[in-house]
């Protein structure tokens, strides 16, 4: 939020040579964010000017338009002659007063100004717009001086556009939603300079009246607690918005529209109550404020056509939608060029109901970022008022009598807080009395408890306080103070965070790296080796991922937990899987050009607990206790640790030295042997088998056990996957349940031989279907304990062999540890090998 100080100071007395240094110190100290404070005087340097537009000569044959102009800028370029000044904006006629920056002038930026001849005319300085001037981001057009502003051609531009004040951008947190306004920062200011305040929204206004000046009608009052409006007849549709009020408006960021639109917005800067301006003339029938029926449309003032779902609130007139509630308004009812009866509207929604709406329509205006940070719903009728007033003094017209007002808000309920309970929580002594006075000065309203508080702000000593217990009633702008830490907060906020001693915890002594995590990152460290790129995905997925990845209709990753406030209303749900955000970010890669990838992730998944029930209601006011911890952990989703892999393209690269490889099923499957070998979990502890496993292709998948339990699958995804996503062919992926791997027990270092090892190569031709993990399994069991290593490193299949079978080479490597093996020992542990796999799957010798 941006404002100017000089717009501050109608509501709060700062001192008048306040160093910018220490207004933006006072502000973080209230805890409010300041961006920037930027002191305008300094900001252009050199001669700025008023002009007026003498000439305009239209000049053809280039790209885009541009004008030849002869400004009138008095004395200030030293010769009384017009200036010539080259310019490209339309917004502009002859008689226009514009601001000009003569030669030798500097705008924001350094951005030196001279003379120059370009389009075949000399150019001698600039007129300037709003975003050259650092005013704000208005770069439509240059900046044209209304009627209401005295001054003549070369009298300083700086007070006429504000360059003679100073600019705060501020960032408000959203807890503090009454701090977007001009009315929540001077309160704030006035806290913290200890000046009087001159609230705007404590101007008398008038209530509401029996009769209505239109009806309305208000379906759903909780969603909309309060509605407010009042009509104005015979407004001037040509009247300007006076150039104070516009100006005000583009230091804030927000570009000047027409006379009853920009009232809206410059009231909601000064109290923080949204509005919206409607033509009463172009609305069909009465009003009314409902929920929006699914698949209903409207057109909002963006030229966005939107399709509106159940859980949006609109205001409708005969025709349908004219208006999404708190967020933005129709193009049927918006005020035009010759709108002469506006219908103001002032109401109060549900915070949550427009920050929903916001985020699904991806719709994030200045009204909506004000309601789910909370407004005041007692300011609706002095806004009603003020912007009436501000009407009916610039655009004329003759406001109704009657004034709606329909009331459904709640009053607030009294907070109890133990006097003594900021001094036990932070630790500094805070007297009863000065806990009072510091909530007063927030705006609540404090009834003391049976025992008498001190007179005196600073008195010391806890124990007078004691046992009181003081009843809070919230201010109606502060929706954030809801119970005794709330309030606690505020009392150390206006006290001061400097007084609040900084003491650390002595650190515990470490015990390094917990066995989950040295697992996770030994993990990590070797898919990195193997090449694999980690990337973090969101773990919000759409409802449509189960159907995407072929999940059948049983499957239990199909039951996902469902947020109750999803950060994208498309992707409500919690992942089950990483393989749908993850196959969604190789997607997005293979689209910026890339072909050739191998990604992994680490992180949970969540299985919902249906028959959980709901979890306790655990205040802030205590730590909970251990079996309310236990009833809320026994609520949570289950968040076991998985382990993703997806791979694509070529694994080795192409190049002068011949063609590359590509990755394949067999890669994703050895990539998860590295993975539990990482993990801890010996080779011979792990089993691979041939399974069937959505998303994976029924032929190409691989099922990974640790002793007998599944622990993942890896292979070649399933085409129809492939498809549904948009992936390359032959895509590959690994998932591995790191949770469900037993324990890493204690490894025994390795005996290592120094004796030469024997290497002999055995070819076994067998039935096609028999897994070539299962015979490597047979070698290991018949060699017995002279086997160092067996590998496959062949596999044939061809018109030498019968149909149906194959054949599979192994290198076999013996050795011995305390000697070197004869030609007979080796020979005959190769043999009992062979005879293993010949007795389990009838394997015979190739060429025997």
């Amino acid at each position: 939020m941006r404002v100017s100080v000089s717009w501050l100071r109608e509501y709060v007395d700062l001192p008048a040579d306040l160093p910018t240094g220490d207004l933006a110190q006072a502000l973080a100290d209230l805890g409010i964010g300041v961006e920037s404070v930027v002191d305008l005087r300094e900001n252009v340097a050199g001669q700025l000017v008023v002009g007026e537009v003498r000439e305009i000569e239209e000049l053809t044959g280039f790209k885009k338009p541009i004008r030849f102009c002869r400004v009138d800028v008095g004395d200030a370029n030293g010769t009384g002659e017009p200036q010539e000044i080259v310019c490209g904006a339309r917004n502009f006629a002859v008689g226009d007063r514009v601001v000009v920056i003569l030669p030798g002038g500097v705008l924001p930026g350094g951005f030196a100004i001279g003379a120059r001849k370009t389009y075949g005319h000399n150019s001698a300085g600039m007129i300037c717009s709003a975003k050259e001037l650092g005013l704000g981001d208005d770069h439509s057009g240059i900046i044209v001086l209304g009627p209401d502003v005295a001054a003549k051609p070369g009298d300083d531009a700086r007070p006429v556009v504000g360059l003679d004040d100073v600019v705060v951008e501020l960032e408000i947190t959203p807890n503090r939603g009454y701090a977007l306004s001009l009315r929540g920062l001077a309160r704030e200011l006035s806290h913290a300079f200890d000046v009087p305040l001159r609230d705007p929204a404590l101007v008398p206004a008038p209530g509401g009246t029996p009769t209505s000046p239109y009806p309305v009608e208000v379906r759903d009052p909780v969603g909309c607690d309060r509605f407010t409006a009042r009509l104005v007849r015979g407004v001037d549709p040509g009247a300007p918005t006076p150039s104070w009020m516009a100006q005000r408006l583009v230091t804030a960021g927000i570009r000047s529209i027409s006379l009853p639109v920009d009232i809206t917005n410059y009231v909601m800067l000064e109290l923080g109550q949204p509005m919206h301006a409607f033509d009463a003339d172009r609305i069909a029938g009465p009003l009314v404020v409902r929920r929006a029926e699914a698949g209903e449309k409207l057109t909002t003032l963006d030229g966005v056509n939107r399709v509106l779902t159940a859980d949006d609130m609109v205001i409708c007139d005969d025709t349908g939608p004219i208006s999404l509630a708190a967020v933005m308004g129709g193009e049927t009812s918006e005020v035009v060029a010759g709108t002469t009866t506006v219908l103001f509207e002032a109401a109060h929604w549900d915070p949550a109901m427009v920050g929903r709406t916001a985020r699904r329509h991806t719709l994030f205006s200045e009204a909506a970022k004000r309601w789910e940070r909370g407004v005041d719903p007692a300011v609706a009728l002095v806004a009603l008022e003020r912007a009436v007033r501000l009407l009916t003094e610039y655009g004329g017209g003759t406001p109704s009598a009657e004034i709606l007002d329909l009331d459904h808000v709640r009053p607030r309920t009294p907070i109890s807080l133990p006097a003594d309970l900021p001094t036990r929580r932070v630790g500094v002594e805070y007297p009863p009395a000065r806990v009072v006075a510091l909530l007063e000065r927030v705006g609540c309203t404090v009834a003391q408890g049976a025992d008498r508080l001190s007179e005196d702000p600073g008195a010391v000593g806890v124990a007078s306080g004691a046992g009181t217990a003081l009843s809070v009633t919230p201010p109606s702008w502060r929706p954030d103070l809801t119970d005794p830490a709330d309030l606690v907060g505020e009392v150390v906020r206006l006290d001061g965070y400097d007084r609040v001693p900084s003491v650390l915890p002595t650190a515990p002594p470490g015990r390094g790296l917990t066995p989950r995590q040295r697992r996770r990152r030994a993990v990590a460290r070797s898919l990195a080796e193997r090449g694999y790129v980690e990337v973090l995905a969101p773990p919000n997925v759409s409802p449509e991922l189960a159907d995407q990845l072929g999940l059948p209709a049983d499957d239990t990753r199909r039951s996902a937990v469902r947020l109750a406030n999803p950060l994208a209303e498309e992707e409500p749900l919690l992942r089950t899987t990483l393989l749908g955000p993850l196959l969604g970010i190789l997607k997005r890669n293979l689209g910026r050009g890339h072909r050739d990838l191998a990604l992994y992730e680490i992180g949970a998944v969540f299985h919902p607990r249906p028959d959980a029930g709901s979890p306790p209601a655990m205040g802030v006011d205590r730590r909970p206790t251990d079996a309310e911890f236990a009833a809320a952990d026994a609520v949570v989703p289950a968040q076991p640790v998985h382990v993703a892999a997806v791979l694509t393209g070529d694994l080795d690269p192409a190049g002068w030295w011949g063609g590359g490889r590509p990755a394949g099923w067999a890669d994703a499957v050895e990539s998860a042997r590295d993975v539990l070998a990482a993990a801890g979990i010996s080779d011979g502890r792990v089993e691979v088998r041939a399974a069937e496993y959505a998303p994976w292709h029924p032929g190409r998948c691989a099922e990974l056990r640790v002793d007998g339990a599944v622990v993942g699958h890896a292979g070649e995804l399933h085409p129809t996957v492939v498809a549904a996503l948009e992936l390359p062919r032959r895509t590959c992926a690994l998932e591995l349940d790191l949770d469900a791997l037993p324990s890493t027990p204690v490894t025994p270092a390795p005996t290592v031989s120094g004796f030469p090892p024997a290497l002999i190569d055995v070819a076994l031709v067998l039935d096609a279907s028999v897994p070539a993990e299962q015979v490597r399994r047979a070698l290991e069991a018949g060699a017995g304990e002279l086997l160092e290593d067996v590998r496959l490193f062949d596999v044939y299949a061809g018109a030498q062999l019968d149909a149906g079978r194959r054949s599979l080479a192994y290198k076999l490597t013996f050795r011995a540890p305390d000697r070197t093996l004869t030609v007979e020992e080796a020979l005959a542990a190769r043999d009992a090998a062979v005879a293993v796999v010949a007795e389990r799957f009838g394997a015979t010798l190739r060429g025997a």
